[in-house]
């Protein structure tokens, strides 16, 4: 199979959770055109993604909704469950802990760090406290190879490296600042404020000129 382009595995996501969100007692089947008003993205993008996975549908049926899912899963998912760890247990990372919880079969917050002691060596919203000290001998412990960084901007770069050096190879980033690593590790950034100034920018245009042309 040829390289998929990040922002097509980010479609294909979106397209997974959309059918998630369907059932198919009610409607076996879905066409293109069905799932390109529910995701946003036209129906040739979508033919496109999923050709690209060696899926096709038929033009008559469209796709079947089961049959769908499950070569989504098989491309998205991993076979083993994949452990992730969170670093930053203020507001921000606890309401991204408690969100994230089970919400995928696949994936699993296995352990929590905070520099706090008040924090440390309890369980909160069903996971395991560690004090950061303890780091890199959990990560190993738990094959942890994923992590969530919600924690302050001036720590993120240097907490980012010694995570990478631990052997993180994917890091999502909710700190207000880039991460610069090296290409063995992937970096999702996740900038609230930048995202809020986005929509507030485009309200705005929206305000003076009654609608916006494009937003890609």
């Amino acid at each position: 199979m040829k390289q998929i382009p990040e922002k097509a595995i980010e479609r294909l996501i979106l397209y997974r959770r959309i059918l998630m969100s369907l059932n198919p007692s009610d409607r076996p089947n879905i066409f293109s055109h069905e799932l390109a008003t529910l995701s946003g993205f036209s129906s040739a993008q979508i033919r496109r993604d999923l050709m690209a996975i060696g899926y096709s549908g038929s033009p008559v049926k469209g796709y079947s909704l089961n049959n769908l899912v499950e070569s989504l899963n098989e491309f998205i998912d991993s076979e083993e469950k994949q452990h992730v760890a969170i670093i930053g247990l203020g507001q921000l990372g606890r309401a991204i802990l408690n969100y994230c919880k089970n919400r995928r079969k696949k994936i699993e917050i296995v352990a929590s760090f905070d520099k706090d002691p008040q924090k440390t060596d309890q369980v909160i919203l069903g996971t395991h406290c560690y004090g950061i000290d303890k780091l890199e001998k959990i990560i190993k412990e738990k094959n942890i190879r994923v992590v969530i960084l919600a924690i302050p901007a001036e720590e993120a770069q240097e907490m980012a490296e010694r995570i990478m050096k631990a052997g993180i190879r994917g890091i999502l980033n909710y700190a207000p600042t880039n991460l610069y690593l090296d290409n063995d590790v992937f970096v999702e950034n996740r900038d609230m404020i930048l995202a809020v100034e986005k929509v507030a920018y485009f309200s705005r245009k929206i305000d003076k000129e009654g609608f916006v042309e494009s937003l890609s």
